[in-house]
């Protein structure tokens, strides 16, 4: 796919919004991809997550994890086409954990690959990708829908997003919406 093509997807399924958000990170940008509004049509899905699987053919992958919310959906159809189990972790307490019995299908040496919806710090897939480490687990790579960072995280394994954008962010305090008075949205799944 390429990436007119993701963006045509994008718009017509309005992912792209824009205005005052507030990230999970703490930062701030005047756009969202709200990719839950992908996740509406399971024809769009497919293509996108299957784009995404095409690119860890080949890697072996046992278990597929996304955190909750934004991977859930990802982590499923990404597994499904790769032949492996999807799993989710979750907040608890605010620390990321394997509930729901998931604990029990992270084998020791088994390969596992965390998908994600957007990456913007990745801080979310950091720490899905250490609950594994701690679990046994060999992470093989990143899949993502979105990366926001440009291409400048690293999680020291493969990664790969079927799009990578530039787009603005700024720390609250430096923030030019908020200094304008623009109302501030937290659109994610954490508060």
């Amino acid at each position: 796919m390429r990436l007119e093509q993701a963006w045509e997807i994008f718009r017509r399924t309005g992912v792209m919004l824009e205005g005052h958000f507030r990230f999970t990170s703490g930062l701030h940008s005047d756009r969202y991809m709200q990719c839950a509004r992908l996740f509406q049509y399971p024809a769009e899905s497919a293509r996108v997550c299957g784009e995404i699987a095409e690119a860890f053919q080949g890697k072996n992958v046992n278990i597929v994890v996304g955190p909750a919310l934004g991977g859930i959906i990802i982590a499923y159809e990404v597994a499904r086409v790769l032949g492996a189990r999807s799993l989710f972790a979750e907040r608890e307490e605010g620390v990321m954990t394997l509930r729901r019995g998931f604990a029990d299908a992270v084998m020791e040496g088994c390969r596992a690959l965390v998908t994600e919806d957007v990456v913007t710090t990745g801080g979310s897939t950091r720490e899905v990708m250490e609950l594994l480490r701690g679990q046994g687990a060999e992470v093989v790579g990143v899949g993502a829908v979105v990366d926001r960072s440009n291409g400048t995280v690293d999680f020291g394994v493969p990664f790969y997003a079927l799009a990578t954008l530039d787009m603005k962010a700024w720390d609250a305090a430096d923030c030019p919406l908020c200094r304008q008075g623009v109302p501030l949205i937290k659109p994610g799944s954490r508060k």
